[in-house]
């Protein structure tokens, strides 16, 4: 805009104001000689309004108060009669001038009243936009107590003030610091503190326009705060519910179910009627129920860690190779139940290796038992970037591969819940529904990730994924995983 100077909040310098003035009531002046010839000269004063009009809209009405008089006095001299002296001979001349002068202030004073109305506006417009990125800020955040120097700042440069903070605590101000408290209500939720130098019209501004609704934004973000809390602690009871309903029900039939078989081979083994083929027999079934009700309290305490953010695994360097033939054998059942394919490449990895095995071992047998009979496939390999060298890769992966029913879509998360029992898949399944919960859970402490990927009718393939770290080119040994250390195997 060309005249945008006219109302913008902040006025040319003083001595242009000066100078224009001077400018706006000379050329007038001039502009006057040639009019007087078409009209009365008493008449021609209404000249000297648009310099006044501007002066007064650009620089405020002391300025064109100034220029009024100057102007009068520009016209009495140059064009009243008597020309050249500061009196007036026809007494028309002076109702004219007195008009005039009375015109121009009372132009002057309604430009004046203009420019502080458009300086309030502006002043709004600003105040509603720090309102609005003041909202986005408080809550917008996850964390409100984050976003409070961000909040401070913005504020800062809004009222032009050297400096600004907002603490959520009663503080008051010293030498320094001037202090503005923050109430919800009656109570004292926080304080707003800007610099003792701060002018008085930025702390009136501060206090009456931004402080009010500062309370109003962290009130709501507070109670924000409170209500996401409180979301999240109801999300957690109903897990903790949902997790105290499945282990009652696992102690109620899992534990149940064992312990019945032992006290019932228990009694029946002492009986003298019995042959040593049946003894034998009973005391296999003993050891069997025995060893699936240890497993099943060893998945307990391992779930219970894990939801505890206890299992803090115990890292050394530890040989893919060696843990996976570790773990196939512990979960073998027969010579032909799994067909091992292992990359010579794979570098060592950093992770705890009874986790591991313990976490391969739960998805081995859970493969195993639901593939039909035939062999499960475990293939292991390294994979490098484009932008790797050398013998190392990016990623482990580790894929155990059934031949089983598959898994339906919809069934495909939730298989890693515990105590979930995927049902209609074939087979017989008289596990606990922690094996894959725990699985998944060991390979995240490890820093590792474990799905599945599956089709119904084509088999489930469970996928382990390990990033390769560095070992700062220290020559690290494989180390012996633990045999015998796999606790619940099942989904």
């Amino acid at each position: 805009m060309p005249f945008a100077f006219l109302i913008s909040p902040t006025p040319p310098p003083r001595r242009v104001g000066v100078l224009a003035a001077l400018v706006g009531v000379a050329l007038s002046t001039l502009v006057v000689y040639p009019l007087a010839h078409v009209a009365p000269v008493a008449a021609l004063g209404v000249v000297y309004l648009p310099a006044i009009l501007i002066v007064s809209i650009t620089w405020g009405m002391a300025f064109g108060a100034a220029t009024a008089l100057l102007s009068a006095a520009a016209f009495n001299y140059f064009h009243l009669p008597p020309v050249g002296r500061f009196t007036i001979s026809n007494p028309d001349n002076w109702v004219a001038l007195i008009t005039f002068f009375v015109v121009a202030m009372i132009a002057s004073y309604l430009s004046e009243i203009a420019r502080k109305r458009t300086r309030d506006a502006e002043d709004r417009r600003r105040e509603a936009d720090l309102a609005a990125e003041m909202a986005r800020l408080l809550l917008g955040a996850d964390s409100l107590n984050e976003a409070l120097p961000t909040a401070a700042a913005r504020i800062a440069q809004a009222l032009g003030l050297g400096s600004a903070a907002i603490v959520m605590e009663a503080v008051d101000g010293d030498e320094r610091t001037v202090a503005f408290p923050l109430r919800d209500g009656s109570a004292r939720i926080g304080t707003v503190l800007v610099g003792a130098d701060a002018s008085e019209a930025s702390l009136r501004r501060l206090q009456e326009r931004v402080v009010p609704a500062l309370e109003a934004l962290l009130t709501a973000s507070l109670e924000r705060e409170e209500l996401l809390g409180g979301v999240v602690e109801t999300a957690a009871l109903r897990r903790a519910d949902t997790l105290k309903t499945a282990l009652l029900r696992a102690v109620s039939h899992d534990l149940r179910s064992p312990l019945t078989a032992i006290s019932a081979a228990g009694d029946a083994i002492a009986s003298p009627a019995l042959s040593d083929a049946e003894r034998a027999e009973l005391a296999s079934v003993i050891q069997e129920e025995a060893a699936r009700l240890s497993r099943l309290v060893e998945n307990l305490l391992d779930l219970s860690r894990l939801e505890a953010g206890a299992a803090e695994p115990h890292r050394s360097w530890t040989s893919i190779d060696e843990l996976l033939r570790a773990s196939v054998q512990e979960a073998s059942a027969g010579s032909d139940d799994f067909n091992l394919a292992i990359d010579a490449d794979i570098p060592l990895l950093n992770l705890d290796p009874v986790q591991m095995e313990r976490a391969f071992v739960n998805v081995l047998e859970n493969a195993r038992r639901y593939s039909g009979g035939h062999p499960v496939s475990v293939r292991a390999r390294a994979v490098r970037s484009l932008a790797t060298t050398g013998t190392g890769g990016d990623r482990v992966i580790i894929r155990i591969v059934d031949r089983g029913p598959g898994i339906p879509p919809a069934q495909l998360d939730r298989v890693f819940e515990p105590f979930y029992r995927a049902g209609g898949l074939g087979g017989e399944h008289r596990g606990s529904g922690l094996g894959l919960a725990i699985a998944r859970g060991f390979a995240e402490a490890n820093e590792g990730t474990l799905h599945v990927e599956s089709l119904p009718g084509q088999g489930a393939t469970f996928v382990f994924e390990f990033k390769v770290v560095a070992d700062d080119g220290k020559t690290q040994e494989p180390s012996e995983p633990a045999a015998g250390v796999a606790g619940g195997r099942d989904a």
